[in-house]
């Protein structure tokens, strides 16, 4: 195999192979080099994981992988379905450590602290780079798991001033099987998490179109375990809901959700609590944790491509040109685009800005699950502070 010359300390890879073997080796001709350190894969649910972890395993011998199944893929040419996309990182720039955490139940502080302590002091022995202002963490979690608020707001505890990021795995919105994966083996109920230590400039951030209504429903029974709300405004769930959107309960749908979501404020900004489905009770399932008392504010989208441009512009503007941008991109975005007729803009946009990700079933930012977000990391070319 003839490694590629290396012109960037990151390299970007697709495969739309559905064989795992061949597949694999696509990314790997891409990808390997003398000093190929990390890679970072996210991949369609379609694929026979059990082969596809042995394939990627044996590609690439004696690197370290991590990755998740996705609902649907952000490669080096936008969108994508049915494909694997990946990112390799040159070690002598990226100091990137890996730990599994295999039970997201009873996740304890101490939990997250041992391994959190493990992380850094594995990047800080590759000597990268300096941990305090030049790392970030990126979590990967199975997104069917409704373990992800207790998970990320504990492991923000013990993180402190070391900015998070990361996506819930999805499965091609089947909503039944979702993945992550860590030395050679895809998991179920567990997360990846991931530190990077870099001289390189970044910045991890977190946007969404969405503005907010007057309207305003307070939840009146829910159980939070379940993310499950029974009743809004002392009314049943879905009835409540349908009368606020103007739409008879037995026509909400996912493109109904994308496109009127609800959101819980959190000091000035507002936060979106994606609808999953309506239930045969009347009854509401959410992505996200929502429990009794809280408010949530009707939502309205406004122009999702104007709103990403303007975050990018900005970043860009102190930043320079992004190296990469590892990217987190909630399914209802990409459903809501597809339903506009605006998908193929979007496409272009990510692959314009370097964009490698993942459409999740939600995101994090700094110990928050979110729904409905671009939430990610912009690395730069240019040597942080200077």
């Amino acid at each position: 195999m003839n490694a590629p010359l290396i012109k960037e300390p990151v390299l970007t890879a697709v495969s739309r192979h559905q064989d795992p073997e061949r597949a694999a080796q696509e990314l790997a001709q891409s990808l390997r080099h003398p000093d190929l350190g990390f890679v970072l894969f996210f991949c369609s649910a379609e694929y026979p994981l059990e082969r596809l972890s042995v394939e990627l395993d044996k590609a690439f011998d004696g690197v370290e992988v991590a990755g998740c199944t996705t609902a649907g893929e952000v490669t080096p040419q936008g969108y994508e379905r049915e494909s694997i996309t990946a990112i390799g990182f040159d070690r002598n720039l990226f100091a990137i450590d890996v730990a599994l955490i295999e039970s997201l139940e009873g996740f304890s502080l101490a939990d997250a602290q041992k391994l959190v302590d493990g992380l850094v002091n594995a990047c800080r022995e590759d000597r990268v780079a300096p941990i305090k202002g030049h790392s970030f963490a990126l979590t990967l979690l199975d997104g069917l798991s409704s373990q992800e608020e207790m998970v990320l707001m504990t492991l923000n505890a013990a993180l402190g001033s070391i900015p998070q990021f990361g996506g819930s795995a999805g499965d091609d919105i089947h909503l039944t099987n979702t993945h992550v994966y860590h030395r050679g083996r895809f998991y179920t109920q567990a997360a990846v998490v991931i530190m990077v230590s870099t001289p390189l400039d970044f910045e991890v951030f977190t946007t969404h179109h969405m503005h907010a209504l007057d309207e305003k429903l307070v939840v009146t029974a829910a159980d939070p375990g379940a993310r499950t709300v029974y009743e809004l405004n002392a009314v049943p769930a879905a009835e409540e809901y349908a009368r606020t959107v103007g739409i008879p309960v037995d026509k909400l749908d996912n493109q109904v959700f994308a496109f009127k979501p609800l959101a819980v404020r959190i000091g000035n900004e507002h936060y979106v609590r994606s609808i999953q489905r309506v239930n045969e009770d009347g009854s509401l399932t959410f992505y996200c944790a929502v429990e009794n008392g809280i408010v949530l504010t009707a939502m309205r989208p406004g122009s999702m491509i104007d709103n990403l441009s303007a975050r990018f512009n900005h970043i860009e503007s102190e930043m320079g040109e992004p190296l990469i941008t590892i990217g987190c991109d909630c399914f209802l975005r990409r459903l809501e685009l597809e339903y506009c007729g605006q998908a193929e803009e979007m496409s272009r946009f990510l692959q314009q800005h370097r964009v490698i990700g993942f459409n999740t079933y939600g995101e994090q930012y700094d110990g928050m699950h979110i729904n409905q977000t671009f939430t990610g990391v912009v690395i730069g070319r240019n040597n942080r502070h200077g």
